[in-house]
């Protein structure tokens, strides 16, 4: 099974320095819907779905791999943008640091499929904003070649939960 799109990833580059996309590639870092809180999710998930199902908890380690380095990615256009790369982004007018508290923390296998899916699906429409409004085109092919990775994620992870049913034993043990 693939876990990424089978395109190559856009050259990362900015046109010029840019305070206000380089906010956005900040939240990307380390908002609540960040590519932060993705790494941490599917690091929690895959420990989780080890008890459950090995195929389960394989996809999540596969997917967070991915997601490292869409991390990546964002961190260096921030650079370039020239932001300060720290697990961070703007709320308002303070910086404000990324938190495990951003993420949730499911024990059953359909808990932990079901929130992936809609962090994914969050992350979507948050990178299909940011690609709609941000003018330059480096950025902007990077997210729409990213939104494909994270297609596909959605994809994977309502197929396991199709086959979630009663098939699997739903609940990892209680530490």
């Amino acid at each position: 099974m693939e876990y990424c799109a089978n395109l190559p990833y856009p050259p990362i580059a900015v046109e010029c320095k840019n305070p206000q996309y380089a906010a956005c590639m900040l939240s990307n870092i380390g908002g609540r819907v960040s590519e932060m809180s993705a790494v941490a999710a599917y690091y929690y998930n895959n420990l989780q779905a080890q008890s459950c199902s090995k195929e389960i908890a394989d996809a999540f380690y596969k997917i967070n791999i991915v997601e490292m380095h869409h991390l990546q990615m964002f961190g260096e256009l921030a650079c370039l943008l020239g932001a300060d790369p720290r697990l961070w982004e703007r709320q308002n007018k303070n910086m404000v640091y990324w938190t495990p508290a951003y993420i949730a923390y499911p024990r059953d296998l359909k808990g932990l499929l079901t929130a992936a899916i809609d962090g994914e699906e969050e992350t979507i429409r948050k990178y299909t904003k940011q690609a709609q409004s941000i003018c330059d085109p480096y950025i902007v092919a990077v997210l729409e070649r990213i939104i494909l990775d994270e297609e596909m994620h959605v994809d994977i992870l309502n197929y396991f939960l199709s086959q979630c049913g009663n098939n699997t034993k739903n609940n990892p043990s209680k530490k």
